[in-house]
């Protein structure tokens, strides 16, 4: 106990001597956490769109008119031309063409039929997609205003219709803010926890101390608790700063127990301090645990279900999402903050993160011995 405290004590002042860490700790996530949700916008508006109208009649003009003050679009040409639209698509000014053929009105008045041609530019699909389901939409409602002006029936006979209600359960108004916040903050703790503690001890590699260590009466569990405890505390204090700078930001707070939150987070952050140890114990160098991270950074965020959601994933990666971890705090940290879960609700979760923190944390002490035997 005596050797773990002396450990501590050396890490902490190790960690208070340089600033940077202290910056990258505290700074960085607050830093990432107010610009990211900010800039990562899942409502798409001002859809670029280029209307070849080739009537020039009442309901044409109409229909320009209903797509342009929706302000989902943006208006870039009106032209004849199809073919000078489509140079405007190549130039990537226009996202979405809508083609309006000759004789559009005078069809639709005589046989009670019209035709209209949507392209769309796909290489952005998400945004192609959007705008033509928008572009449909407004259509349909243009087409149901028609056949109401022209339905002619007979007096008080009132017309069939179906009323649809709705209701939003846990995000009332659809703001992505409150999935998106919770869910970067997930990621941000994952990365201070497992970047930070790789590169803590493959520093001490580097520069040769922990050979000296080695030869210490220090046993390998109080060498590992000891890079593990500072950037533990460290890891809760950056998940305080980012729950406060949730609520003074965005006005977010969860709508479940604090305590569960931290709950969650004291496991789940000894579960991914356990990566980073364990990450360490295979490499030599901190541009090798860069690396390293980087990889599995990029897979934590990408099968993680912070823009992709899981069950829209193949098969195959749905499977890689079991054992991953931050999937699982991501989903947590959501339950808790949008739903108001507790920790009966979540304790499968609660399981699987335990069994996360003693895994990753015994491969790392069993590899740090077996490599340094």
């Amino acid at each position: 106990m005596r050797n773990l405290t002396f450990l501590l004590q050396k890490e902490f002042r190790q960690i208070f001597r340089n600033p940077t860490i202290l910056r990258m700790i505290l700074m960085m996530p607050i830093i990432q956490l107010i610009v990211i949700p900010l800039a990562a916008d899942y409502e798409i508006k001002h859809i670029s769109i280029s209307v070849v109208d080739q009537d020039h009649s009442p309901y044409s003009r109409k229909l320009v008119q209903k797509m342009t003050s929706s302000g989902y679009f943006q208006l870039v040409e009106y032209t004849q031309s199809y073919p000078q639209a489509l140079q405007t698509v190549g130039d990537g000014k226009t996202d979405i063409i809508l083609t309006i053929p000759a004789h559009f009105e005078r069809d639709l008045i005589k046989d009670n039929k019209a035709k209209l041609h949507l392209a769309a530019d796909a290489v952005n699909g998400v945004r192609a997609g959007l705008g033509t389901a928008y572009a449909s939409q407004m259509i349909g409602d243009l087409n149901r205003e028609i056949r109401e002006e022209w339905m002619v029936l007979p007096k008080f006979n009132e017309l069939p219709q179906i009323d649809i209600t709705s209701a939003n359960w846990f995000n009332q108004h659809f703001d992505y803010h409150l999935f998106m916040v919770p869910g970067i903050l997930a990621i941000l703790v994952t990365m201070v926890g497992a970047f930070l503690t790789a590169l803590n001890i493959v520093a001490e590699k580097e520069v040769g101390t922990i050979e000296q260590i080695n030869v210490t009466p220090i046993k390998k569990h109080e060498f590992i608790l000891g890079k593990l405890i500072p950037f533990w505390v460290l890891g809760m204090v950056s998940i305080t700063m980012g729950v406060i700078v949730a609520f003074v930001i965005f006005r977010i707070l969860p709508l479940g127990s604090y305590l569960t939150l931290y709950a969650f987070a004291a496991v789940y952050l000894l579960g991914i301090l356990g990566i980073g140890l364990l990450i360490s114990t295979f490499v030599d160098t901190q541009q090798q645990a860069t690396l390293f991270s980087f990889f599995f950074m990029m897979v934590f965020i990408l099968l993680g279900g912070l823009y992709t959601p899981i069950e829209s994933m193949p098969e195959w990666a749905q499977w890689l999402t079991r054992i991953n971890p931050p999937a699982y705090f991501i989903k947590v940290i959501r339950a808790i903050y949008i739903k108001g879960s507790t920790l009966t609700d979540l304790w499968p979760d609660f399981i699987a993160m335990i069994a996360f923190a003693i895994g990753f944390n015994a491969l790392a002490v069993f590899n740090y011995r077996k490599r340094s035997a």
